[in-house]
């Protein structure tokens, strides 16, 4: 117990009782309203607590007191599909306002069906299977957390109170809590092979990111951020969705918790809140808190990765939280680094990214994929989040304000992007084609387009000499037929693998026979890219659906009888 001695917004410093001894992220209850917050600091009589409420009315003097625990969550069959805020207190769909020092935690009510997977006398491992728990759909497995023999079973409906298995001394319930700033200890890692597909073109075949990496998503304000999370969270082949709305806009945030339920599951045909997870930290929320909704989306992610599954992670965005850090660091008198954040900025960004990964569990293979949106103030990459980001991340989209401002979406900008991880799904990829070849085709001819856009918008595309200006209209049709998409065209708006490869190889031979055509014949540019036929090539990724890839086919088929007309 101790009482308080000074206020400085969420900083609550605080005189420590004799006899007590408060440890470092201990939760405390502070002053009459009983405001969570959670030890941050220590010395020999004094505590400094950083509070997850909003501090007004709050006098020197008032009581606090330490309970004993970290903070944490209960991880249990029904999170699926539930709206928290980021200590995991359960919200509406509307996004009605928790009053301070109250709001109800989630945990499970009413009776489950438990089947066992073990019987008594089975010796188990920590992190094994010992039943499951299948509710709305969705098989939650219920783990061992401790080594040892299986002493006793229960089987069919129980609730949360009572204990479904024991093993050894320790009762094993179909909850658990866990500490959000304690990574999961189960599971070893193993080396990342397959991508998290998403249907946007630009993503997967290009700057593809792995289920088990690390992405981030940098780009100013209006470059859409959280249009471009959202489309991969309803999309993306992962079996779990942990979507983070950290410091963000109340009406954009409001809009997510309203259309989120809306959403049709696109493998499923269910609604897609049967596998997510919404956390709600708007930007008129304490500050403090925005910090703590990151660790909880990350540890209820780990939940279902150590069941096997793989989950992605939606973070938008983590500018606000570093924000938040350096807003706490100021008032604790903390000595800051470059543009006040504090000196531990870099440690604190790789501590999120490193609990990524994909990992061997005792019942299959898990992943976490955290995708982890960076607002640097004037779209400026060089400022320290994004700086700092880019080392702990393998994927890098690069918002672009002008893609952005030309309605191109994804507003991803082709050359400043990369992804590290191309190699390692390679193996996936041909499949379904030759995608070594034909990304490395598709990177080449960007990257010369680029340097070929530089001139044209300095002297005109008229300066260009021929072979240039053919190299120019190739990049040109990539953008437009492959890079470009369409989020709200019923067929544009998802590319299968398969699709996404025939459209590469179509773009391919068009390219080999408008080379062709003006290498052998002397054909003028212009004559070469002005026959119908590229219209169609334009037009394919909206008029082919995915049951109707045999066209793509025959588009090649037509692209070499119209250009092999000019040979003969």
């Amino acid at each position: 117990m101790g009482r308080v001695v000074r206020v400085s917004g969420p900083v609550v410093e605080v005189a420590v009782e004799e006899g007590e001894k408060p440890f470092l992220f201990e939760v405390a209850q502070v002053g009459g309203l009983k405001l969570m917050g959670e030890v941050v600091s220590i010395t020999k009589d004094r505590a400094v607590v950083q509070v997850y409420e909003r501090t007004e009315g709050l006098k020197v003097g008032e009581r606090v007191f330490f309970t004993g625990r970290m903070l944490s969550v209960t991880l249990a069959p029904g999170i699926l599909g539930m709206i928290l805020d980021g200590l995991g207190r359960v919200l509406s769909s509307s996004g009605e306002r928790i009053e301070r020092g109250r709001g109800k935690k989630f945990f499970p009510e009413g009776e489950f069906e438990f089947v066992p997977q073990v019987k008594v006398g089975d010796e188990v491992n920590a992190g094994q299977l010992v039943g499951f728990v299948e509710f709305k759909g969705f098989k939650y497995k219920i783990l061992s957390p401790v080594d040892g023999t299986v002493a006793r079973v229960k089987e069919g409906k129980v609730s949360a109170e009572e204990p479904v298995v024991k093993v050894g001394e320790t009762d094993v319930f179909i909850f658990e809590e866990r500490a959000v700033r304690i990574p999961s200890r189960f599971g070893k890692r193993v080396e990342v092979s397959e991508p998290l597909f998403t249907g946007q073109r630009i993503v997967d075949f290009l700057f593809p990111v792995a289920k088990g990496g690390a992405a981030s998503i940098p780009g100013g304000f209006g470059t859409g951020k959280t249009v471009l999370q959202q489309t991969l969270a309803k999309w993306c082949n992962a079996d779990v969705i942990v979507y983070i709305g950290c410091g963000e806009r109340g009406n954009e945030m409001t809009e997510i918790l309203k259309e989120f339920p809306k959403l049709k599951d696109p493998y499923t045909g269910k609604p897609l809140m049967n596998r997510t997870v919404l956390i709600a930290n708007t930007s008129d929320m304490p500050v403090s808190a925005r910090e703590s909704s990151i660790y909880l989306g990350i540890t209820i992610a780990e939940y279902f990765k150590d069941m096997g599954y793989s989950v992605a992670v939606m973070a938008d965005s983590t500018s606000r939280w570093a924000e938040a850090m350096r807003e706490i660091s100021g008032r604790m008198g903390e000595l800051p680094i470059e543009e006040g954040f504090p000196a531990s900025l870099s440690s604190k960004i790789a501590s999120i990214y490193e609990r990524a990964g994909a990992f061997k569990t005792a019942d299959g293979n898990g992943s976490i994929t955290i995708i982890g949106a960076v607002s640097p103030p004037g779209g400026d990459f060089s400022e320290p989040v994004t700086r700092h980001t880019k080392r702990f991340t393998g994927t890098f989209w690069a918002l672009d304000r002008e893609l952005a401002s030309a309605r191109f979406y994804p507003a991803i900008n082709p050359f400043n992007s990369y992804s590290r991880y191309a190699e390692f799904v390679k193996d996936w990829w041909n499949r379904f084609g030759d995608y070594g070849a034909l990304r490395r085709w598709m990177v080449e001819t960007l990257q010369e387009g680029e340097r070929l856009e530089k001139l044209v918008r300095l002297l005109g595309r008229e300066s260009l000499p021929e072979d240039q200006k053919l190299k120019y209209e190739e990049f040109n049709v990539i953008r437009e037929a492959f890079l470009r998409q369409n989020a709200f065209d019923p067929v544009d708006c998802y590319s299968s693998p398969k699709k996404q490869i025939f459209m590469a190889e179509v773009l391919k031979t068009l390219s080999e026979w408008w080379r062709k055509v003006f290498e052998e014949r002397g054909v003028p540019v212009d004559r070469i890219v002005s026959q119908p036929i590229v219209s169609e090539v334009l037009k394919m990724k909206m008029e082919v659906s995915e049951d109707e890839l045999e066209k793509l086919e025959e588009l090649k088929k037509k692209i070499e009888e119209v250009y092999g007309e000019f040979l003969r």
